[in-house]
């Protein structure tokens, strides 16, 4: 090959695999005035998509830095504002309350005391009460039995009057036992006087009623008769159904002259009292989340708990879907009023108060007669009082609506070898779930339900074809299932 066809050659092979860099330079050290232009623009474009990126990275990086540092500081907030609540409510709560509260298992029923105090921020800050116990009395005396599993509630007032046995602190009214010893001597005489444990205690004064009410946007009321007290708490309501703003409402749940002419004030503004909480569930219930928050603060203010936000929280979860009309029982303690040393007490009915807390330990309305609940019709209401009412299985009408399902206990107390075993057979083919055993006693046939299935015993009494009528259990039958049907010595006739 000759000299120049071998640079010929070479320089179409440079031309074929020549590469410029950054700078317009070739890979093999040679430049053109092209080749620099074209990398110009390359390179330009390249970094500039490297710096866009690396822009991109930085944004999203601090985008995820800020959101997570707002995640952190609401969690903080979250926390030091229920810190704050926990703090407000629990403060007033010392060891010795605490050492009187019993406990109790999730979700099974609990007693809680709910006191509402003469106590308010002008007295507070006069010189002539101040804030120490000794200065007040417990003007509301409300046991609650709280059973979380069936979405009941059940309020018994005890009269502020009542006479009770204090021990050393000697006889007198149950509502002078918190300036003895405070909220947790408090809770131990209504402990004793009720015969039932205490789980739980809220107090509140009679400035946080009106905030609490206020903060929910008020409460619906429904009153039997009109309400005229011009020389005491100056109301002047209508009878029916109205909305009532905080200053309203706690000065109803103050008044008894304006029940003078039908006797004993006290007990009608009970029945207020406790109308006025069913209404206050009520409405939280329903409210939005944003109302709820506020409604919590407000009750920071001016509510005494044992109860943490947590626990409040939980409890009210529990309780979603309650309808307060039929699932919070409603009465007092019965009394009899007499004037002693000059001075109104009220006597505890001993033989019917115990009928009641019994009836109430077992989660039963109070009362099993309406003539029993004697305010009905004059003062307001809540739920339900007398049992009849209160028990499940009825149509809108009020006649009971047979039911073939349920859980059945058939007891042999006729003596006849294997009746019980026939009937509990009878019943499990008609659709109940039912179970054989020996009655303790010969006794005559017997239908009784618990709480809640008088419709199941009609349809027991349907499906074995009585005629007797069933009765509610008076706490001598079990209480583990829905119906308790006692084969007797009528059965065979």
């Amino acid at each position: 090959m000759s000299q120049e066809e071998f640079a010929l050659r070479s320089q179409s092979a440079y031309h074929k695999s020549s590469r410029y860099d950054a700078g317009g330079r070739s890979w093999s050290g040679v430049t053109t005035p092209e080749a620099q232009e074209l990398s110009r623009k390359n390179a330009g474009a390249h970094y500039s998509s490297l710096r866009k990126k690396k822009r991109r990275k930085r944004v999203l990086k601090g985008l995820l830095v800020t959101f997570l540092l707002l995640l952190v500081s609401c969690a903080v907030a979250a926390v030091a504002y229920i810190a704050h609540i926990n703090g407000k409510i629990t403060k007033h709560v010392d060891q010795s309350l605490l050492n009187v509260l019993t406990d109790t298992q999730d979700n099974d029923p609990f007693y809680m005391l709910l006191l509402g105090t003469d106590k308010d921020g002008e007295r507070t800050e006069s010189a002539d009460y101040g804030s120490d116990f000794s200065a007040y009395r417990t003007d509301t005396i409300i046991l609650a039995r709280v059973d979380p599993g069936k979405k009941k509630v059940t309020l018994i007032s005890i009269p502020r009057d009542t006479y009770v046995d204090m021990g050393e602190n000697g006889s007198a009214k149950i509502n002078s036992a918190y300036s003895f010893g405070g909220a947790a001597y408090a809770t131990q005489v209504v402990s004793k006087f009720a015969g039932v444990p205490i789980s739980h205690y809220a107090e509140v004064d009679m400035d946080g009623f009106a905030a609490i009410v206020d903060q929910l946007g008020g409460v619906t009321v429904n009153l039997p008769v009109e309400v005229k007290d011009p020389y005491y708490t100056g109301l002047d309501l209508p009878a029916g159904e109205q909305t009532l703003d905080g200053q309203t409402a706690a000065l109803l749940g103050r008044s008894r002259h304006a029940y003078d002419n039908y006797g004993g004030g006290d007990f009608y503004r009970a029945a207020n009292q406790r109308m006025l909480i069913g209404a206050v569930i009520k409405k939280i219930m329903s409210s939005n989340p944003l109302t709820l928050a506020g409604t919590v603060s407000t009750l920071a203010g001016y509510v005494t708990t044992d109860m943490d936000v947590s626990s409040i929280a939980g409890l009210a979860t529990r309780f979603l879907g309650m309808d307060v009309d039929k699932d919070i029982y409603s009465g007092q303690c019965p009394t009899i009023s007499q004037l002693r040393d000059e001075v109104w007490y009220e006597f505890c009915d001993t033989a019917r108060w115990k009928e009641i807390m019994g009836r109430v330990d077992k989660g039963l309305p109070p009362y099993t007669d309406t003539d029993q609940d004697f305010t009905s019709g004059v003062a307001g209401s809540v739920g339900q009082s007398t049992g009849d009412s209160a028990t499940n299985g009825t149509d809108g009408s009020g006649e009971v609506k047979a039911e073939h399902s349920g859980s059945v206990l058939v007891l042999n107390g006729a003596g006849i070898q294997g009746i019980a075993s026939q009937v509990s057979n009878r019943l499990e083919k008609a659709g109940f779930s039912a179970m054989a055993d020996n009655a303790d006693a010969r006794t005559d046939t017997l239908v009784v339900y618990n709480e809640g299935a008088r419709g199941k015993a009609a349809g027991v009494i349907e499906d074995l074809g009585l005629s007797s009528e069933p009765v509610a259990n008076d706490g001598s039958w079990s209480t583990g299932v829905d119906v308790v049907v006692v084969i007797g010595s009528s059965w065979a006739k």
